[in-house]
C-alpha cells in the first residue's frame, strides 16, 4: 500500500507481517513518516518468556517483571534475564542455583526464541491470536491510550547502532515510539551486539536486490531519516 499517497494523515503504522524488521524498515523509508511513527510488533517474544518463567516459578504472570527480548525478530534475538524480577525475588540471584541452574535457563531462551517458529510448525501456519492482541494495545496507545511498555521494533539510529529496525527498551504513547539502548550484563550486550549485525547483514541484501537504495541516499526519500 502506498501510505503517502492514500493515508497522507495517518499517525501511526504499526508492523506485523515478517520479517517485521525488514518490512518495518522499508515501510518506514517510503512512507515519508518520521521514526516514531512507524513501529514493529516485537513483544510476543517477551510475553513468552513472562508466561514461561510464570509456569516454571508457578506464579501469576504479572509478578514477573523486567522481562524482555531485544534486538532482531527470530533465533537472533536478544533475550535478557537480568532485570527480571520473579514475585519480587531477582532472577539473577536465583540463576544458576539448584532452584534454577543455568542449562534450565538457557533451555528456556532457546524455546523463547524458537517460539515462533514452533507455532508454525505445530499449526502449518503462524499464529494470529496474540500478534492481535498486541497489536491493537499498539494502536489504543498510539491514539493517546495506556503506555505501551513491552518492546516495540523501531528506527534506530546512534552512535553504536544507526539505520536500522530493531526492538529496543521503548515506550509507545500518543506521541510515538521513544527508545533508549537496554543495557544488561555483559553476554546479553553482546548478544545484542551480535543481533544488530545479522539485521545489518540482511538490511544490506535488500540494498543489494534493489529493493531500497544505498543508506547515503535515504535521506532522499524520506527527509526524516
Amino acid at each position: 500500500m502506498d501510505i503517502k499517497r492514500y493515508c497522507p494523515d495517518v499517525k501511526h503504522v504499526v508492523i506485523i507481517f515478517n520479517p517485521a524488521d525488514l518490512t518495518g524498515l522499508v515501510t518506514l523509508l517510503y512512507s515519508g513518516l518520521k521514526p516514531s511513527q512507524v513501529t514493529t510488533l516485537a513483544a510476543l517474544d517477551t510475553t513468552r518468556l513472562q508466561s514461561a518463567l510464570a509456569k516454571r516459578f508457578n506464579v501469576m504472570r504479572s509478578q514477573i517483571t523486567g522481562c524482555a527480548t531485544y534486538g532482531g525478530h527470530g533465533e537472533q534475538m536478544a533475550v535478557f534475564g537480568s532485570h527480571v524480577e520473579i514475585a519480587g525475588r531477582k532472577l539473577i540471584d536465583i540463576m544458576g542455583t539448584d532452584e534454577f541452574p543455568r542449562e534450565e535457563w538457557e533451555h528456556m531462551k532457546r524455546e523463547v526464541t524458537l517460539g515462533g517458529a514452533q507455532i508454525i510448525k505445530l499449526r502449518g501456519r503462524s499464529s494470529f491470536q496474540s500478534p492481535a492482541y498486541l497489536s491493537v494495545e499498539m494502536i489504543r496507545a498510539a491514539m493517546g491510550g495506556e503506555k505501551f511498555n513491552y518492546p516495540v521494533g523501531t528506527y534506530v539510529n546512534n552512535d553504536k547502532y544507526n539505520h536500522i529496525m530493531m526492538a529496543m527498551d521503548t515506550t509507545l504513547d500518543e506521541n510515538g515510539a521513544s527508545y533508549k539502548v537496554p543495557q544488561g550484563i555483559p553476554s546479553e550486550n553482546a548478544r545484542l551486539d551480535a543481533s544488530y549485525k545479522h539485521l545489518c547483514k540482511m538490511r544490506d541484501e535488500l540494498v543489494d536486490l534493489g529493493i531500497v537504495p544505498p543508506i547515503s541516499e535515504w535521506n532522499k526519500i524520506n527527509p526524516n531519516l
